[in-house]
């Protein structure tokens, strides 16, 4: 396995639970039904929850490199592997730019503390 790209991203927990708030739609245009299913069984950590997977759309893209003809925010879904580990899921023209970097998967971890969630991709090739 050889790493073609990484990124980081933080994300102000705080400031997605005020879009959360303001725009109730903003769930539904950004994050996957399955994503939205995922976050809303907690209450308490919902706003961590979204903040998280918002922080993971952002570094994946660091870690293609950027998404020449513009990124959609369902192009790199969280989605959790057999054994419960996150992992995102690319579709569009997110899936058209790993394939033409000849990354067949991103991997992703991330984490939370108070006010604030990161998170790490990796851009992997077979």
């Amino acid at each position: 396995m050889d790493v073609v790209g990484i990124g980081v991203d933080v994300c102000d927990v705080r400031r997605v639970e005020a879009l959360l708030e303001r725009r109730p739609r903003f769930a539904e245009r950004v994050f996957s039904e399955a994503e939205r299913a995922y976050c809303e069984r907690s209450p308490l950590l919902r706003p961590t929850c979204y903040a998280a997977r918002w922080a993971a759309r952002e570094a994946c893209v660091k870690a293609l490199g950027g998404v020449p003809g513009g990124w959609r925010w369902h192009g790199g879904r969280v989605g959790r592997e057999r054994s419960g580990a996150p992992v995102i899921e690319l579709s569009g023209t997110a899936a058209d730019r790993a394939r033409d970097i000849g990354v067949d998967r991103v991997l992703v971890s991330f984490s939370h503390e108070r006010d604030v969630a990161v998170a790490f991709c990796l851009a992997v090739a077979p």
